[in-house]
C-alpha cells in the first residue's frame, strides 16, 4: 500500500488559506509548484484528496497513527489558548530551587551550543523562557538517541529503554531524576506539550535494537516519524504560533511533522554506506527491488548508473518533504523561526552535496562546509524575519 503524509499546502483559492492534502510519496515522482506528480503506481494528487472537516482521508494505519497525534498535541495547544485565563499563578518556589533550575537549564544550553551550534545561535533570538525550554527538549532527545547510538549502545536492552520511558513518565509527574530530567520537568509543566511525541521517540530506539531492515516506505515513514517527526511536535507548543497567523493549529503541526520527517530522510540518505557497516539498511525494500537493486548491492557499495538513478528518486522525495515544510516555517512565532530556517537551509544542502558526490554516499560522507553553514545563517535569518520569497529559492541551491 502506498505511503504518505498528511502534508501543509496552500489553497489555490487565495493567499494565507490553508488545506489538509494527503500527498502519497512512493514511487517515482516528480515536484511541480507543490503539486505531486506520480507515475506508474501512484495518480496525481486531486481536489478529491484534500482533507474535508467532516471527512477524514483513507489511510493507511500507520498514516492514520500519526495523525491522531498531530491532532492530540494541536488539540492541547487550542484547549491551553482557550483556558488561558483560567491559569491559576504557581505557588513561588524557593530561591534554592530557582537557583538549582537555573543551573540545570544553563547545562542544558551548553550541551545544545556544543552539539548544535547552528540552532543554539537561533534559539538565543527567542524569548528566554522558549530557549530554556527548547534547549531542555533537545537535550532530552539527544540523550535518548544516545542510548541506542552512544558509546554505551551495545549494552542496552529493551528493558534499559522501558526504565526510560518510567524515567519519563515521572518527569511529567514531576519527579525528575537527575538536573537535567528537571528541566524538561518544569519545561512541560510551563508548556502544553504531549508526553506522547516522547514516548514515540522511545519506540524508535526500540525499532534500532530489533529491526535493521524495512520493507516499504510506509514502515520507513513510521521510523522517521518516531526519531525525528516526534520532535517537531514537541517544540513548536513551545516556539508558538504567529499571532498574525492564519493557519489552523492542526496545520502548523503537520508542517513540523514534514520538517522532521524530511531531516530524517535525509539523514538516512546521508549515512547509507555507514549505516550498512553496521548492518543496518534504512532504505525502503520494495524501492530497491524496483531498480534491480539488493541488500548485497548497498553492502558492496559500489556507484553504478541505477544506483544514481534509485537517488535521484529518493532525494526527490525528501524535498517534497522539505517544500511541504517551507511554508509552515513562517506561521511560527516570529522569535522562533530563525532556529527553524536554520536547520532547513542546512539539511537541504546535505542533500546537494549528495549530487556533489556523484550520490556516492557509500564511501564519502555528505556534509556542508563550514563557510557554506556561516552564509547560510544571514540567509535563514533574513527568511525568518523578512521573509521574501526569493530567499526561499536561493535557499535551494
Amino acid at each position: 500500500m502506498p505511503a504518505g503524509a498528511l502534508v501543509w499546502t496552500l489553497n489555490s483559492s487565495g493567499p494565507r488559506q490553508v488545506e489538509f492534502k494527503f500527498l502519497r510519496v512512493h514511487g517515482t515522482f516528480d515536484v511541480k509548484q507543490q503539486k505531486l506528480k506520480c507515475r506508474a503506481t501512484i495518480a496525481e494528487t486531486h481536489r478529491s484528496d484534500v482533507m474535508d472537516p467532516s471527512q477524514k482521508p483513507i489511510m493507511t494505519c500507520t498514516e492514520q497513527k500519526v495523525y491522531d497525534v498531530v491532532m492530540k498535541q494541536a488539540a492541547m495547544v487550542k484547549e491551553r489558548k482557550r483556558n488561558a485565563f483560567l491559569d491559576v499563578k504557581p505557588e513561588i518556589a524557593s530561591p534554592s530551587s530557582i537557583e538549582l533550575l537555573d543551573e540545570a537549564y544553563e547545562r542544558c544550553g551548553e550541551v545544545c551550543a556544543e552539539y548544535a551550534k547552528t540552532f543554539y545561535l537561533g534559539t538565543l533570538l527567542m524569548t528566554p523562557e522558549r530557549r530554556k525550554a527548547i534547549w531542555a527538549i533537545y537535550v532530552w532527545c539527544r540523550r535518548t538517541d544516545e542510548l541506542v547510538d552512544g558509546p554505551n549502545a551495545a549494552h542496552i536492552t529493551p528493558a534499559a529503554l522501558d526504565r526510560w520511558e518510567k524515567r519519563l513518565e515521572d518527569l511529567y509527574d514531576g519527579r525528575p531524576y537527575d538536573m537535567l530530567d528537571a528541566a524538561l520537568s518544569d519545561t512541560v509543566s510551563k508548556f502544553p506539550v504531549d508526553i506522547q511525541p516522547f514516548r514515540d521517540m522511545i519506540e524508535g530506539m526500540r525499532l534500532d535494537l530489533i529491526k535493521s531492515q524495512y520493507k516499504n516506505f510506509d514502515e520507513l515513514y513510521l521510523y522517521c516519524y518516531y526519531v525525528a517527526g516526534t520532535v517537531g511536535l514537541m517544540s513548536v507548543p513551545v516556539m508558538g504560533i504567529s499571532p498574525d497567523s492564519k493557519a489552523t493549529t492542526e496545520n502548523v503541526y503537520n508542517a513540523a511533522l514534514a520538517l522532521g520527517i524530511a531531516n530524517q530522510l535525509t539523514n538516512i540518505l546521508r549515512d547509507v554506506g555507514e549505516d550498512a557497516r553496521r548492518g543496518r539498511i534504512y532504505l525502503p525494500q520494495d524501492e530497491l527491488a524496483q531498480f534491480g537493486l539488493s541488500d548485497k548491492d548497498v553492502f558492496a557499495g559500489v556507484v553504478t548508473d541505477t544506483w544514481r538513478a534509485f537517488m535521484k528518486n529518493q532525494i526527490k522525495r525528501a524535498r517534497v518533504f522539505f517544500d511541504a515544510a517551507e511554508q509552515g516555517v513562517s506561521e511560527l512565532d516570529k522569535a522562533s523561526r530563525w532556529p527553524v530556517w536554520a536547520s532547513l537551509i542546512l539539511y537541504r544542502q546535505i542533500l546537494d552535496a549528495i549530487e556533489a558526490n556523484d550520490y556516492n554516499n557509500f564511501t564519502q560522507r555528505a556534509y556542508v562546509a563550514k563557510v557554506k553553514k556561516f552564509l547560510s545563517l544571514p540567509m535563514a535569518y533574513t527568511q525568518a524575519f523578512l521573509n521574501p520569497k526569493s530567499i526561499s529559492k536561493i535557499a535551494r541551491k
